[in-house]
């Protein structure tokens, strides 16, 4: 049976990636298959761990490119060409826009870290999430792992996990919290979910 074809997008150092490649290696991820690692900033930790890997890794910059049309073009061309059939966005820092999430239908994955309505939408990445719940109060955030469209944060959620709020919590210790008992569980289901579908969709189409 042909595995679904999966691309990470990623701008850091690649926590996200690093589970997903971790769940493939142990069985979990096994209707998918990374074969390609895509950064659009040089010199990302997360295209080390994709050599590491041995996954494909390519960097596009917007500079490099042109401006965001031209990078998004060099993108789907380099996904058509490795005949990619389902792109998870793995601390990817970049907003992709209509004209791209359109040609892929509920076939981008993203992660966010807060337990979406909640700190989400335009804005909130990163530690400004972290920031936002303890300023706010809430007792648990967590991880939501949604398919992506034209609205920041705005696709169908898939899945979601509650993280508890503990006295003391910064931004970064809630932040290595929501990582570790959300994001790293959830990202790999999601993506083992989503490629199992798309075989099944391949299954009935042959």
């Amino acid at each position: 049976m042909n595995k679904t074809r999966i691309a990470v997008l990623v701008s850091g150092g690649g926590t996200n990636l690093q589970a997903l490649l971790d769940a493939e290696a142990r069985g979990e991820l096994n209707s998918g298959e990374i074969v390609l690692v895509v950064s659009n900033k040089p010199g990302a930790y997360a295209l080390t761990r994709a050599e590491s890997a041995g996954v494909e890794a390519l960097t596009l910059t917007r500079t490099a490119c042109g401006g965001q049309a031209g990078f998004e073009a060099a993108l789907q061309t380099a996904l058509e060409a490795r005949g990619i059939e389902l792109i998870i966005l793995a601390g990817f820092l970049s907003i992709l826009s209509e004209d791209f999430t359109r040609r892929w239908p509920e076939r981008i994955l993203n992660v966010h870290p807060s337990l979406i309505p909640s700190f989400c939408g335009q804005g909130y990445y990163g530690l400004r999430v972290h920031e936002a719940a303890l300023q706010r109060g809430v007792q648990y955030t967590g991880a939501t792992v949604h398919f992506v469209n034209e609205i920041p944060d705005g696709g169908r959620i898939l899945l979601q996990k509650p993280v508890a709020v503990e006295p003391g919590d910064t931004p970064e210790t809630l932040q290595r919290r929501v990582m570790e008992q959300a994001e790293w569980i959830l990202l790999p289901r999601a993506a083992q979910l989503v490629s199992r579908r798309i075989q099944q969709e391949k299954e009935r189409e042959t």
